[in-house]
């Protein structure tokens, strides 16, 4: 028997777990050596567990921090590493790929024909060219318009598998119970807490495969509700594609948000209500350039708050969408345009404030802004999320994430919440498009 191929995943504990299910698993040509982890804390120094990794690796597959892949590359013999995830530049990318290449291994990225599943069901699928440009608000669009299409939607979200993945398998969210039962972070909560208001249903988890295979048993249509600026995980009868014109240009060189630039049947322009003009057209161009055929919509993403009058005059912290202001690279959100929009007197600065790995995701992240992201990765990180929004001197707290932080993390200061939703401007609209291709 020829020797097997030596592979080591590069991921994040999401599209790195998804292509080793989809397409190394049941291999016997590729043995899959190791995966690394970076972006989200606390992911590495884990195993992949025998359970989800097959008979083919009935120890598991150790997970390591990316920093020691060249080590790893020599000490293993690695011959193949396989980049699998996203929201970075396409030069980053390629530094990688240099690095690799001179460990003496390949680089590989993989694309839809070895990673897509395909459904019985039709499938929308609503991914972006980047973290923060939308995705979410029109995901809740989308499935707010099926439904009253008459069909029974089920959303099945990017993997956030944080916590024990044999556990983690398939996971469906109904209630809030749900989420309680799984542990979820913060992060989660944010996607999930949405639908669940609606009265959706949301499938997230780890293999993939058998999450569609559950997923398809109660949904007329199947709406994936991407992550990052990820591709999808089953093939789409229809792509959605979100660009933010706050960040023109990006839709072309972060990977792999450009795939999903070219693959898109319909690209939202989003957030026209606060952009430049010369942002919102030069997408408009760009997109034009790569993929003329797309359907272009336009959108805002007006904004909503418990109590306007509130904020006027006052001291006020911003919590924000974490990976937004982390590996999206934003330096603002929607609590911050609210703070502006509402009469803010200040915007009290959170940073010498912060404290464990707050204070060290602002190390990471040095671009962000005086806002506070709102990470909890875990009951530690919420712990000191919480300190940290506790110790900051303000008046008000305006919480600009998707969900009521107020129900994870107790804050001692009156606090202001910032809603949004996404409003198509003009035409064509999604509800035409999408009425179009699954009216009854």
């Amino acid at each position: 028997m020829a020797r097997r191929i030596r592979v080591l995943i590069m991921g994040a504990a999401g599209r790195d777990f998804h292509n080793f299910n989809t397409f190394f698993r049941d291999r016997k040509r590729y043995e899959v050596i190791a995966f690394t982890a970076t972006q989200i804390p606390n992911i590495e120094g884990r195993l992949y567990p025998p359970e989800l990794a097959g008979d083919l690796y009935p120890e598991g597959i150790p997970i390591y921090p990316e920093e020691e892949l060249v080590d790893l590359i020599k000490k293993h013999r690695i011959s193949q590493v396989v980049f699998s995830y996203s929201d970075v530049s396409h030069e980053y990318v390629m530094h990688k790929a240099s690095q690799v290449l001179a460990a003496g291994a390949d680089f590989r990225l993989m694309g839809a024909r070895h990673t897509m599943l395909e459904s019985s069901k039709p499938v929308v699928a609503v991914c972006a060219v980047r973290t923060g440009c939308g995705k979410s608000q029109t995901t809740r669009h989308v499935c707010d318009t099926l439904q009253a299409l008459g069909h029974k939607v089920v959303v099945v979200r990017h993997p956030m598998p944080y916590g024990n993945l044999v556990a983690q398998k398939v996971q469906r969210f109904a209630t809030y119970d749900d989420l309680d039962r799984y542990e979820c972070t913060i992060e989660e909560r944010e996607e999930y807490e949405p639908h669940i208001d609606r009265g959706v249903v949301v499938y997230a988890g780890v293999d993939y495969e058998a999450i569609l295979r559950q997923a398809e048993q109660e949904a007329d249509i199947v709406v994936w509700d991407g992550g990052n600026n990820d591709l999808p995980f089953y093939k789409p009868d229809l792509l959605i594609t979100v660009a933010d014109p706050h960040r023109p240009g990006h839709e072309l060189t972060y990977y792999p948000g450009e795939s999903n630039l070219w693959s898109a049947d319909v690209v939202v322009i989003n957030k026209i209500d606060t952009a430049d003009l010369a942002g919102v057209s030069q997408v408009r161009e760009n997109v034009r350039s790569v993929n003329p055929n797309a359907l272009i919509v336009e959108a805002a993403s007006p904004i909503f708050v418990e109590d306007a009058a509130a904020i006027v005059g006052k001291r006020v912290l911003v919590v924000e969408d974490g990976p937004t202001l982390t590996h999206g690279e934003m330096a603002y959100g929607a609590g911050y345009v609210a703070a502006q929009r509402f009469g803010a007197a200040e915007i009290v600065d959170p940073r010498p404030y912060a404290v464990g790995s707050i204070a060290d995701t602002y190390k990471k992240y040095p671009n962000t802004g005086a806002v506070l992201p709102a990470m909890g990765y875990g009951a530690e990180q919420i712990r000191e999320l919480e300190e940290t929004i506790n110790a900051t001197p303000c008046d008000l707290v305006i919480v600009g994430t998707p969900i009521d932080l107020r129900r994870v993390v107790r804050i001692r200061h009156p606090a202001d919440r910032v809603r949004y939703e996404l409003q198509v401007i003009g035409q064509p609209t999604l509800a035409d498009i999408l009425a179009e291709r699954f009216g009854q």
